[in-house]
């Protein structure tokens, strides 16, 4: 059945409205060439775009006037701001931005082990709340949360998970329950996946799998352009993979003796300190990440000069290598990018070393490409997920 009136004028300004915000300001005249509407409606949607709020004329095309046809309009980008947190064991970053994605302002907080969880919630929240002054009067409207963990896919809210600080599920529930706005919880990995998606490395592969090195290990997949997250949203938890190589199994509640005692940030350390390149008594607790990527960085750095560091590197291959090779066998994704604080420290280097040990373990060809946003894929993830909501509601007819 044709479309009614009513749903064709939304279906036209949703479309607008999502080519203003991918190309930037245009003209009536762009807008038409690019929709392949007609004059009179490319009109009319303008003139109901602008009577709601949404776009504004911000300038005109060219060096010289010419007239109405000129105007170029371009998405009120402060008709409501966005906030993205990523939520780490030990610190909380928050970023506010306008709804075109751009940083109004952000801030950072450490926070201890020692914090209880009622104060830990209260600083975060209040962290959230005053850069959310500093970016202007504008109220938020979304506000994407990146925590590690399991979110579960019916509530949308972070599962109890043992090994992390209760303060974070606190956190969750005390934005929800304090902010006249849309809260948004999601994996943190996964969201580093939704950056690269767009606008990272994988910005050209609709089917990819993104493995998160760092204090722990997990796995993001994308299917189609889809975020994948599982029927119980445990999709991509392959810290808990079974692996040769280590002691015992993981269990339930632990992944001691899964992936994650082969690739985590402790067994890396491990490593390096085994081929002489650490000192593991010098490596102050809960820093093995920063450590992990260090070493990663100054054996790449040193080369086939540094005795030590090519080996460490060969060892590091293999093993990340066989958890890849795990994934790909059952997702054949063509792509797999190695993310979070190691990935990111190893970069193109470490991964062509990864591409070539899988090739030799798997007969499905798979690309292996480093991420590209570094410690920031989270923060961005979760500012993408805000403003997709935000958009979404206020893009729509009546909102």
């Amino acid at each position: 059945m044709p479309a009614s009136p009513s749903t064709a004028r939304a279906i036209n300004d949703r479309l607008a409205l999502r080519l203003l915000q991918q190309e930037g300001p245009l003209t009536a005249a762009q807008l038409k060439t690019l929709t392949g509407l007609s004059r009179p409606t490319v009109a009319d949607l303008v003139e109901r775009l602008r009577g709601a709020g949404l776009i504004q004329v911000v300038g005109e095309s060219g060096a010289v006037r010419r007239g109405p046809n000129a105007k170029l309009y371009g998405i009120v980008a402060d008709r409501a701001h966005l906030a993205a947190l990523d939520v780490r064991l030990g610190s909380v970053g928050v970023v506010v931005a306008d709804l075109l994605g751009a940083t109004l302002a952000e801030g950072s907080l450490p926070i201890g082990s020692d914090t209880g969880t009622e104060p830990a919630v209260e600083l975060a929240a209040a962290l959230l709340e005053r850069t959310a002054r500093e970016a202007g009067s504008v109220p938020l409207h979304s506000v994407g949360v990146g925590a590690p963990g399991l979110i579960d896919p019916v509530t949308g809210e972070l599962r109890d998970s043992s090994g992390l600080p209760a303060w974070h599920r606190g956190l969750v529930r005390e934005l929800q329950r304090r902010l006249p706005a849309t809260v948004l919880v999601e994996n943190e990995t996964n969201l580093a996946a939704v950056a690269e998606h767009r606008e990272g490395a994988a910005h050209d592969r609709e089917t990819f799998v993104l493995l998160w090195l760092g204090q722990g290990i997990g796995a993001a997949v994308m299917l189609d352009g889809k975020l994948r997250q599982g029927a119980s949203g445990g999709a991509g938890e392959i810290g808990f993979l079974p692996v040769p190589g280590v002691s015992g199994l993981p269990s339930a509640v632990n992944c001691e003796g899964g992936f994650h005692s082969l690739a985590g940030s402790v067994a890396l350390c491990e490593l390096a300190a085994g081929h002489g390149l650490m000192d593991l008594d010098a490596v102050v607790e809960g820093r093995e990440e920063a450590a992990a990527a260090d070493v990663v960085r100054a054996a790449l750095e040193a080369g086939e000069a540094g005795e030590a560091g090519e080996p460490f590197l060969k060892e590091l291959a293999d093993r990340l290598a066989l958890g890849a090779a795990a994934v790909v066998s059952v997702l054949d994704p063509g792509c797999v990018l190695l993310a979070g604080a190691v990935g990111h420290a190893g970069g193109g280097a470490l991964a062509a070393r990864v591409e070539e040990r899988l090739a030799t373990m798997s007969p499905l060809r798979t690309e292996v490409r480093a991420g590209s946003l570094g410690d920031g894929a989270v923060l961005r993830g979760a500012l993408i997920t805000a403003r997709d909501a935000a958009q979404d509601a206020l893009f729509s007819p009546g909102g």
